[in-house]
């Protein structure tokens, strides 16, 4: 029980952290001071800052998958997928500015891909899609919201998230269904 509670405040600080500056400002002892916690005890639960990281995001996509609701839309479940990013803005941006943007970006590409794997799992039930194009399909909008989101990061966040994925759901509404259909047709015809 102590250790879990000691895991939480060390990520729970080290966020904070990571919202108030970059995270090439950040050390161990910056984590262990704010924690009242000798630098053994840091070590004892992570090798270093990037596990931290690491932790968190993996986290994070845990609870994705746990929370995810069947009865929302793609477009609710990926807001939905990224509220710790929206929650914390400032934090996103120093890791997308920071040797470990790769970490940000394999987080945001799985959280695209879980939501969109079981959007059109749920969206092909009576359909007879292969399984090759439900994954063509997936692959699609996972890359393009994973890219989408990641120019939202570099650009400074500005535009509003919701409007963003709302209008980019009112743009291609109909598409996947449409290109589950399509796949549907093409087996049958094979």
């Amino acid at each position: 029980m102590a250790q879990q509670y000691t895991r939480k405040v060390i990520r729970e600080v080290f966020v904070q952290m990571l919202n108030e500056r970059p995270l090439s400002k950040i050390t161990v002892k910056d984590i262990v001071t704010a924690c009242e916690i000798n630098r053994n005890t840091f070590y004892y639960y992570y090798p270093d800052l990037y596990s931290i990281l690491t932790e968190i995001f993996q986290t994070e996509l845990q609870t994705v998958i746990e929370e995810y609701n069947d009865t929302l839309s793609w477009e609710e479940s990926f807001l939905a997928a990224t509220k710790f990013a929206l929650e914390n803005k400032v934090a996103i941006y120093h890791v997308y500015n920071s040797i470990q943007k790769e970490e940000l970006e394999k987080y945001l590409y799985n959280v695209a891909g879980n939501v969109m794997t079981r959007y059109v799992e749920n969206a092909s039930n009576g359909l007879k899609a292969s399984g090759e194009d439900k994954k063509i399909i997936v692959s699609f909008y996972q890359s393009a919201l994973t890219e989408m989101l990641l120019h939202w990061i570099s650009s400074g966040m500005k535009e509003d998230p919701q409007k963003v994925i709302h209008r980019i759901g009112l743009l291609f509404d109909g598409n996947i269904a449409l290109s589950l259909e399509r796949s549907a047709k093409l087996n049958d015809t094979w």
